[in-house]
């Protein structure tokens, strides 16, 4: 059988924890930040809990327990 490989997008997108459990960032942190509330962009540098739809997905493209 063929080694099992890792898909690159999913891999710089969500971290893997000590633990197994899959963290994320937020999106649109880039552009047009500014203007947004002070609380809204606290919240851009903290990783979130993956939900638990995606979850299997997102572990079926990290074969390998990556990053």
């Amino acid at each position: 059988m063929p080694k099992l490989k890792t898909h690159k997008g999913a891999a710089r997108r969500f971290h893997i924890t000590g633990t197994g459990k899959l963290r994320r960032m937020k999106g649109h942190r880039s552009h047009l930040r500014r203007k947004k509330p002070a609380n809204v962009r606290r919240l851009y540098g903290k990783k979130l809990k993956l939900s638990q739809g995606d979850e299997k997905k997102i572990r079926r493209l990290l074969p390998n327990g990556l990053p």
